[in-house]
């Protein structure tokens, strides 16, 4: 199992993947905001979602686990 995890602080706009998605190196999987840009954030890896760990509209600090790859 692999966390991707937030870049920077900042709110998350959306999520772009759900449970049992498939996902590869460089997809989106969610959009944050942080100094009123919106910031998209990428899989680091090939995976399978397992677990999404925020909601939109949920403040994260950077390192914070955002989704789950199995």
């Amino acid at each position: 199992m692999k966390n991707i995890q937030s870049n920077m602080t900042g709110t998350v706009l959306n999520i772009l993947v759900a449970k049992g998605d498939q996902v590869k190196a460089g997809d989106q999987i969610a959009m944050l905001e942080s100094m009123k840009m919106e910031i998209p954030i990428e899989s680091t890896e090939d995976g399978v979602v397992s677990d999404v760990k925020v909601n939109a509209g949920d403040f994260v600090n950077e390192g914070d686990p955002l989704i789950t790859l199995e």
